[in-house]
């Protein structure tokens, strides 16, 4: 039985990587795989899914509103596909990851989701709440804090250098972000008072 399946992860934790390799390992088969990456990183209106490392691929874009059962509905029409992949997965509003759960369930398709579960501020993204609620399977992706703790949030830096604690929830800008363990989070964003010891 296919499943929706979501990997999560803080920034810099390669998932971008994983979706690439996991594609690359259906399409060594022979088998056909779709990818869809948010309309937010399109460049020149195109669609990509890139890695860190180097690595890429072309991928369908997806915005808010967009039916995403019936675009993947569509390319079933031309030929068969075996699995779809779908990164910035957090970008997704809760009813495309109802519509993927729909093209696990009744086109019986793996569909698998790859994004961030929080935000700068420590809030669940919309799509990774739904995703959290609705897929199959969920797998955490492992990255670690400067501490070398893992690390499960995020801060976002201005020009300035200085963390924000407030502002938009969406930044494309990945260089701003630091993936940090929650310890680490909480002093970064002055949560943690900062008279008296730390423990």
């Amino acid at each position: 039985m296919a499943k929706l399946y979501f990997h999560y992860a803080a920034m810099n934790a390669g998932k971008s990587t994983l979706l690439l390799q996991a594609s690359h390992n259906y399409i060594e088969r022979g088998m056909r795989t779709l990818l869809f990456t948010s309309a937010l990183y399109a460049e020149g209106g195109v669609g990509r899914v890139t890695s860190r490392l180097g690595i890429a691929a072309d991928a369908e874009l997806y915005a808010e509103g967009d039916d995403l059962l019936d675009a993947i509905r569509t390319q079933t029409g031309e030929s068969k596909v075996d699995c779809v992949f779908v990164d910035e997965a957090q970008f997704l509003t809760a009813d495309q990851v109802w519509q993927l759960a729909r093209v696990a369930d009744r086109l019986h398709i793996p569909v698998m989701c790859f994004g961030l579960r929080t935000d700068f501020q420590g809030k669940l993204f919309p799509g990774s709440s739904e995703l959290l609620a609705v897929a199959d399977m969920l797998r955490e992706i492992r990255t670690i804090c400067y501490c070398g703790s893992k690390a499960t949030m995020v801060v976002r830096r201005g020009a300035d250098g200085r963390v924000l604690t407030d502002g938009d929830q969406v930044s494309i800008e990945k260089s701003v972000y630091i993936s940090l363990c929650r310890k680490h989070w909480e002093e970064e964003t002055g949560r943690w008072p900062v008279k008296g010891p730390r423990p």
